[in-house]
């Protein structure tokens, strides 16, 4: 595990935890210096994606490590925590397992699937192989880098950062973490105490997630925007602009 800590130090602490395949330096690229003038952050790799050579365990294993630091490096208390899609689900666990306390829990427009463990290694067995396949051949990774960016509006350079990165990664660290996300679950109806719970809803999603949100977390503040998935790390300013307003505004939040 790689724990990095960055940016303003007189900040408040702000975690940042990056999604599926990505270390955080790609992930939050876009977003890291803007961030890092305001908040002392603390910028997480898991085990598998921190250049180390090892293997990505579980997700339970990985939050036990994160709590573990937060425990040892801010006395068990942070200001808040952002995850960016599968980095959410670290972010609902460690509020859910209340071994830490963070007054701020921001969701990067997250799906939060769930499933039992059969599902769960037949879409790992489909889904895997479409994140690492394009790494095979130039032809596959020019066809997936145009994909990104017709999809996600991204710019020549962020979608050869993304694809960079997906191919940096062992397929089995990869599949680890995808399929184990799967299989860790969410409780209905998570409160606690002076934690507050936002979400970045990427409304192009579907409102399928918006109710998932509501499902898993009571009262969760909802700030609705016109986007695909996590399109205001990679997708240019008109998306980024106003997410860093609505982090900025949940983050002053008494």
């Amino acid at each position: 595990m790689q724990f990095d800590e960055i940016g303003n130090r007189n900040g408040k602490t702000l975690m940042l935890l990056p999604g599926t395949a990505c270390d955080y330096q790609t992930n939050f690229a876009a977003v890291l210096e803007r961030l890092g003038e305001k908040y002392h952050l603390i910028c997480v790799n898991y085990d598998g994606f921190d250049g180390s050579g090892s293997v990505f365990p579980d997700m339970i294993t990985v939050t036990e490590k994160i709590e573990e630091y937060i425990c040892e490096q801010f006395g068990g208390r942070i200001d808040g925590a952002l995850g960016s899609s599968l980095g959410s689900s670290f972010v609902g666990q460690l509020i859910q397992r209340e071994k830490i306390h963070m007054d701020h829990g921001i969701f990067g427009s997250p799906d939060l699937d769930q499933s039992g463990k059969l599902s769960a290694w037949l879409q790992s067995k489909l889904v895997v192989p479409l994140l690492t396949g394009f790494t095979r051949s130039e032809k596959k990774k020019a066809k997936s880098k145009e994909k990104l960016k017709a999809a996600f509006e991204m710019d020549d350079e962020t979608a050869e950062k993304f694809i960079g990165c997906f191919s940096r990664f062992s397929p089995e660290s990869i599949k680890s973490e995808y399929y184990t996300d799967l299989l860790t679950w969410l409780h209905d109806d998570i409160h606690v105490e002076n934690t507050k719970v936002h979400f970045i809803y990427a409304k192009k999603m579907g409102e399928k997630y918006l109710n998932r949100y509501k499902k898993y977390f009571r009262d969760p503040e909802i700030r609705a925007f016109d986007m695909q998935h996590e399109q205001w790390l990679f997708g240019g300013e008109k998306y980024t602009a106003p997410v860093l307003k609505a982090i900025d505004e949940f983050m002053e939040l008494p």
